[in-house]
């Protein structure tokens, strides 16, 4: 087999280049640890903090429930009377 068969020879890398790439690569990854840490820390603190105001979100909501459906109701009892 020719070299022209086989195509060109693989281009020698600078072993700077390549200590380069290696040593972006792992910098890349530590900062992504570092970065998902902190942003894990924050959102634990939310949850918490929500976990915390649920009962309270939770009784709001069951009394506007009831007040619309209080609303609701005369409004159809309002209907059935002929009062509109």
């Amino acid at each position: 087999m020719s070299a022209i068969e086989a195509g060109p020879k693989p281009v020698r890398i600078s072993p700077f280049i390549k200590f380069s790439r290696w040593s972006f690569l792992s910098l890349g990854i530590i900062y992504g640890a570092y970065h998902q840490k902190r942003l894990s820390k924050r959102e634990n603190l939310r949850r918490e903090k929500e976990l915390a105001e649920k009962p309270m979100r939770d009784a709001k909501l069951a009394a506007e429930r009831k007040l619309a459906m209080a609303a609701e109701q005369k409004m159809l009892d309002d209907l059935a009377k002929g009062k509109l």
